[in-house]
């Protein structure tokens, strides 16, 4: 949007300017100390150097081998590993935007997004290889699998190519969240949104020096999953990788294998406190120095455990959405002073609440929260009218109610759309829905989020059953088995003879709740 702006009014970049690249910012690393170990996984490692060459090899191969151009797209369904950092950084420096999706979807899913992202090739690993050939999505022309085959691929010889310019307001990747419509929707987010959010991290959370190693557990599809682990190499430090989140192997790492830094989300933490005593007191107190908590709010019972166990001074508690990026900070010294309080607001941001008329709403009064900063995304990828949305006068909204207390702090008190948040996922219940309409046996069906000690949240399926049918909650879950990924999934069904519903018919889903 900025380049047609500056193409449209005739003016032209300052001599200084240098466009702020994902890729970039970490080659800018490698170049401070190209020996040192940036990524290990396991007994793998990757230095510096080699990342960077990695980063220009893929790249070139993007361009050479695949004859992708600026502007297309890319995906990748895998688990977390080296070569999804490498390929995260290395593709979009050839100008193609990468669509991250997440492993545990089923092959219809997969296929679903990769076609309406439009990507043209997708990275797939040993766990994703079988759905996706499963999958065929229509739009994919080449489907590469990570191990002997990327190999293979980056490291094929090819006559040199010409990069395109890639500027910091183009798209380096599209995550993608459910809508209204219960349809996914890419985010596109710019190099500029995460460059920015990653410098703004640094200050704030203290774990991103080259002296730094951070832990990634969370799947790197997700917002913070990415971000947070790149933030670590952009800035010199080691990024330690595991597969998949373990109690206790978190727990040996940030004890004894020198992490300072990790991303959490809730449900990590209850499982860590539903260790054994002795194993617990193993691990208390370890030497970390940052911990984010994200994706979910924390109970403050939770908080209450974790702050004499880890720390006083470690836990940073973040309000943020994949569209607004980093929004508000509850720093440790507020965790147990401010009661389910998200904190202030990030550098650069500004954000106000407004009632149902736009006016900005008084201290303690709820209404809708906006927040404005330089980091924000770019809109949803052909959806002019969701786009359209959540956008006012350059202030995002991703519909979250909130207030302001009288020393500035901010409290996220509901969701004004239904999206449902299970285990640090964001669950949107219409799609579950209409899965379960499909079943001959539903006439009527509500899925509404209800509290879960572990989770935060878990699906609760209301449904009116046909006459003359029976239905049982083992026959829904068997229905939704291949249709759906696991997690959104309703494992609580109740049958009613009808749902709520308003005199315009819509279903009262805070009813449902409190039922």
């Amino acid at each position: 949007m900025l380049q047609r702006i500056l193409e449209n009014r005739d003016v032209s970049l300052p001599l200084s300017y240098t466009s702020m690249t994902m890729g970039g910012g970490v080659q800018a690393a490698a170049a401070r100390d190209p020996g040192k170990v940036a990524i290990r996984h396991g007994a793998r490692t990757r230095t510096y150097a080699d990342l960077a060459r990695r980063i220009d090899l893929i790249a070139d191969a993007v361009i050479a081998d695949l004859g992708l151009a600026r502007g297309e797209h890319a995906a990748i369904c895998a688990k977390n590993c080296i070569e999804y950092i490498e390929i995260a950084l290395g593709v979009p420096e050839a100008g193609v935007a990468l669509a991250t999706i997440d492993s545990r979807f089923t092959p219809a899913e997969i296929a679903a997004i990769c076609d309406d992202a439009e990507a043209r090739v997708l990275f797939v690993d040993r766990h994703t290889a079988p759905l996706v050939r499963d999958a065929k999505p229509a739009s994919v022309r080449r489907i590469i699998e990570i191990g002997p085959e990327f190999e293979d691929w980056i490291a094929a010889e090819r006559k040199p190519v010409t990069r395109p310019p890639v500027d910091e307001w183009d798209t380096w990747t599209i995550p993608y969240t459910s809508g209204t419509t219960g349809k996914p929707k890419g985010v596109l987010i710019p190099h500029r949104s995460r460059g920015l959010v990653n410098l703004c991290a640094s200050a704030e959370f203290g774990c991103f020096t080259p002296d730094d190693c951070f832990l990634a557990m969370t799947p790197m599809h997700h917002g913070g999953g990415i971000s947070f682990p790149i933030a670590s190499i952009t800035f010199g430090g080691t990024l330690d990788i595991l597969e998949k989140f373990d109690a206790v192997t978190v727990l040996d790492k940030l004890k004894f294998g020198g992490v300072t830094g990790i991303f959490m989300v809730p449900t990590h933490f209850h499982s860590i406190f539903d260790l054994a005593p002795d194993v617990l007191e193993k691990y208390r107190s370890p030497q970390i120095r940052t911990i984010i908590a994200n994706a979910a709010p924390l109970p403050q019972a939770m908080k209450e455990k974790i702050v004499p166990y880890f720390g006083t001074t470690v836990l940073h508690e973040i309000y943020s959405s994949t569209e607004s990026g980093l929004v508000c900070s509850l720093r440790p010294p507020d965790q147990l002073r401010k009661i389910r309080c998200v904190g202030v607001p990030m550098a650069h941001v500004r954000v106000k609440i407004v009632d149902d008329d736009g006016r900005e709403c008084a201290p303690n009064q709820v209404g809708e929260l906006l927040s404005r900063a330089p980091y924000v995304f770019s809109g949803y990828w052909r959806r002019p009218d969701e786009t359209a949305a959540a956008f006012r006068d350059g202030w995002v909204t991703v519909g979250d109610m909130a207030k302001r207390d009288d020393e500035g702090f901010i409290y996220i008190v509901d969701r004004k759309k239904d999206m449902v948040i299970s285990g640090g996922v964001n669950i949107y219940p219409r799609e579950v829905e209409e899965v379960l309409f499909a079943h001959p046996a539903v006439a009527d069906v509500a899925v509404v989020g209800v509290p879960d000690e572990k989770w935060g949240e878990r699906l609760k399926a209301f449904v009116v059953v046909r006459a003359g049918h029976t239905l049982s909650a083992a026959d829904l879950v068997e229905f939704c088995r291949d249709r759906l990924a696991s997690y959104k999934i309703p494992k609580d069904v109740a049958q009613i003879a009808e749902l709520p519903r308003n005199t315009n018919g819509k279903v009262l889903k805070r009813t449902l709740r409190t039922m």
